[in-house]
């Protein structure tokens, strides 16, 4: 049974993934957990300024408020996201487990995933949207319902999407299980470097990249 992180890695990078298994497991940075706590302070970080001021959010206030306050005038499960019924609760499935930070008893029920990094323009970036999947469908198998939409949440950044559980979406899932549970050896190097440049098994994996200077030929 694999962990969401697992399955989103696998839809990123199944090079990294190999790596990552034969690591320990690392801890989460502080800044990560203080990002994502700030999923489960809306209302106030809406109304009081010197809680917005201290908060570790990644844009002005006013953006923030500004980007809050829309996703609370158009959708409709704002309050179970404001303040979840259930929160960081373990979910296990046939083929995944893993943390949901909200889920939210409605009909159908849904869930969110609260992410620290930034989000894209529009939508959600595609490993993430596979581990939003995954959590959709081990919630579908325990509460034998199915799951219609779910949540990420961009909570530096005051921006919460909506998910639909499409077909393609599930389609994207299922191949990011088989390429987990297919790894038994290091994957072939991504062609896409830009993965590699954030990567902390870069040393490992021995792929070797080159900084924008070196490029332009400074």
């Amino acid at each position: 049974m694999h962990a969401f992180r697992e399955v989103e890695t696998a839809a990123y990078c199944p090079r990294k993934l190999y790596y990552r298994r034969r690591s320990p497991e690392p801890e989460v940075p502080q800044e990560v957990t203080a990002r994502r706590e700030l999923a489960f302070r809306y209302e106030e970080l809406l109304a009081d300024d010197a809680a917005i001021r201290d908060a570790p959010i990644a844009v002005t206030p006013t953006q923030y408020r500004s980007r809050l306050g829309a996703a609370k005038a158009g959708l409709d499960d704002w309050e179970s996201l404001a303040a979840p019924p259930d929160r960081d609760v373990f979910l296990e499935g046939r083929d995944c487990r893993g943390i949901a930070h909200k889920v939210l008893d409605g009909d159908p029920p849904s869930l969110s995933l609260a992410f620290a990094g930034e989000p894209p323009e529009t939508g959600v970036w595609h490993p993430q949207s596979v581990r939003l999947i995954a959590a959709a469908k081990v919630l579908s198998w325990e509460r034998e319902r199915s799951v219609e939409q779910v949540y990420a949440e961009y909570p530096a950044y005051g921006v919460i999407r909506q998910v639909d559980v499409t077909v393609r979406r599930t389609a994207e899932y299922r191949e990011a299980v088989r390429i987990a549970e297919a790894i038994d050896g290091p994957p072939a190097r991504t062609e896409d470097r830009a993965k590699c440049e954030p990567c902390e098994y870069q040393p490992e994996c021995g792929v070797k990249t080159r900084s924008l200077r070196s490029l332009l030929g400074g």
